[in-house]
């Protein structure tokens, strides 16, 4: 009688997920950074006419897990065995560039380290993808987001001859917050759109990351880091021709709307 009641109403209280409130101070500064996430994925449809919307994000410590006896296929009356120990060979970081308005994945990285310098060489390759687009990166509010690096990077790639400053001291280069006002200025053809933080669901590309994860990663088995490495840039070639499409979203702000 109870298993028919919870069926009918959907609820399934033997599941349970973890989950991550956002914090913030100000409710209108917070359900302004909202509006203005969503409202840049609302620009996506435009991609055509040279704007690129981009989701972009790390994937910190990803495994390189090698089971210690093969996986045994599905047999009838049987599920797929896979051997529960493994040896370990490191982990590698993956940054990904989701591009909002056709779903595939640009220019991955995939290395042992997640710098400053490491995520600006990965916005550069992909801006080079198409030098003279528009561009709009949507990523969280890390430290490596705002950096000295990535702040010459506009500057060179937008042709703004303003003085930067010096890192900790004057200017634009002041601060992370000063870095991050720059990167905002909607007036550069290239620039960021940050999510508030505590809000990682309002990124595309950690939808993509879970996909990455239930397709590849859960169920492999990886001889070394290179291999891992070698493994995640294949999926990613065979994701783009076969499954990309962009995601189906309806988030708005406040409330979510059908």
């Amino acid at each position: 009688m109870l298993g028919a009641f919870l069926k009918e109403a959907d609820l399934k209280p033997h599941q349970s997920r973890y989950w991550l409130n956002a914090k913030y101070d100000d409710p209108q500064i917070f359900n302004q950074q909202v509006t203005g996430v969503c409202d840049t994925y609302a620009l996506a449809s435009t991609h055509e006419n040279g704007v690129h919307v981009i989701s972009t994000d790390e994937m910190t410590g990803i495994q390189a897990l090698e089971r210690l006896h093969p996986t045994l296929p599905m047999e009838a009356g049987k599920p797929e065995r896979r051997e529960f120990e493994y040896i370990r060979h490191g982990t590698q970081t993956l940054i990904a560039s989701f591009e909002v308005g056709t779903g595939k994945v640009l220019t991955p990285t995939v290395g042992e380290t997640r710098t400053e310098e490491d995520f600006a060489g990965h916005i550069k390759r992909t801006i080079d993808t198409d030098p003279q687009a528009q561009w709009i990166f949507v990523s969280d509010q890390l430290n490596t987001h705002k950096s000295e690096a990535l702040v010459r990077l506009i500057t060179e790639r937008c042709e703004i001859k303003e003085d930067l400053g010096i890192k900790g001291k004057s200017g634009i280069l002041l601060s992370m917050e000063t870095r991050a006002d720059f990167l905002q200025s909607a007036t550069h053809r290239i620039r960021f759109v940050y999510t508030p933080k505590h809000a990682s669901w309002l990124n595309q590309v950690e939808i993509w990351f879970g996909i990455l994860v239930r397709k590849l990663l859960r169920r492999a088995s990886f001889t070394s880091t290179e291999n891992l490495r070698q493994r995640i840039l294949a999926f990613i070639d065979y994701f783009n021709v076969t499954m990309a499409k962009p995601f189906k979203w309806t988030y708005a702000g406040r409330p979510l709307s059908c």
